[in-house]
């Protein structure tokens, strides 16, 4: 189920509204999928989890005002390491036991399985408060097929009174068993962060001159791609959320010009769609990857 996104908490046609209804009516999902550029459904997840663990009245949550918003509100984010050394392998979102965040380990290219079982062994523990226990797994699309498998096993037969809400800035690595399981709030590109826009407006201008670039030009633009893997995964998968939503403005625009023949950008789709998922392997390389979505992207756009 898609759920259309606005970017302020209650008015309709805002990202986060969806959510909000949620919260006043009582209606609560098991799980979530919150996908889109920017830090807007980052902030939307921690924002819904802290008022699903508010113990306050429908409608006000978070109310700020109970136990449960005072301990989740706010303090310094412990940071993890999904290989469990030199940090935990998930942290509570401030200091409320009955809420979780998981996300990718400084440096790391991927939300690790292991990752993936602390936090099945953390819910099947009892809840300690009154309201429902909650947990984010963000950098959703950075989950390797493995840890989907076992996340799967979660999202299959959630622990009672629990809501998985996972975070993506595109829903396309996530396998499809996974996402059908979800409710899904996707927020749009005008929702992306003012912090991220600048760069995302550099890429769009590079993606708007593919029609009259070579394929040297091509190899040249991936080559930038190349260095340390954590670093340039993140930069190919920013290259993949920004070449996505420009491949769709194109289709939109093709559509409403009369255009009928859409072959090469749903071909172009589906590879973008390929390249997330084999970034989101351990062995992939984001050079190799950026390359192939390029060579793609070119392909759609119109010469």
């Amino acid at each position: 189920m898609e759920i259309p996104e606005p970017p302020a908490a209650g008015a309709p046609g805002e990202p986060r509204a969806p959510l909000a209804r949620c919260l006043e009516t009582d209606r609560i999902h098991s799980a979530y999928l919150l996908s889109g550029p920017g830090e807007a459904p980052r902030e939307a997840a921690l924002w819904f989890v802290r008022g699903l663990g508010c113990s306050g009245e429908a409608g006000a949550r978070p109310c700020e005002e109970c136990r449960s918003c005072r301990l989740s509100a706010g303090r310094e984010e412990i940071p993890l390491d999904g290989a469990g050394k030199s940090g935990p392998l998930l942290r509570h979102v401030g200091d409320q036991p009955d809420l979780y965040w998981v996300e990718r380990g400084a440096g790391d290219t991927r939300v690790r399985i292991g990752q993936v079982r602390a936090l099945q062994a953390a819910l099947r523990l009892r809840a300690s408060g009154e309201g429902r226990r909650a947990a984010v797994i963000a950098d959703a699309e950075w989950l390797n097929v493995e840890a989907q498998n076992a996340l799967l096993r979660l999202l299959e037969e959630p622990p009672p009174e629990t809501t998985l809400v996972l975070v993506a800035s595109s829903s396309a690595g996530l396998l499809a068993t996974v996402r059908s399981r979800c409710q899904r709030v996707r927020f749009p590109a005008e929702a992306a962060s003012d912090e991220e826009a600048p760069e995302v407006a550099e890429l769009r201008e590079r993606l708007d001159e593919l029609p009259t670039s070579d394929l040297p030009d091509l190899i040249d633009w991936a080559e930038e791609f190349r260095g340390p893997r954590a670093p340039a995964a993140e930069a190919v998968g920013r290259l993949l959320v920004t070449a996505g939503d420009w491949l769709r403005r194109r289709v939109h625009a093709a559509v409403a010009e009369g255009a009928r023949d859409l072959d090469r950008e749903l071909d172009a789709f589906a590879t973008l769609g390929e390249c997330r998922r084999s970034l989101a392997q351990r062995n992939a390389n984001p050079q190799m990857v950026a390359e192939r979505a390029l060579f793609a992207l070119r392909e759609a756009a119109p010469r």
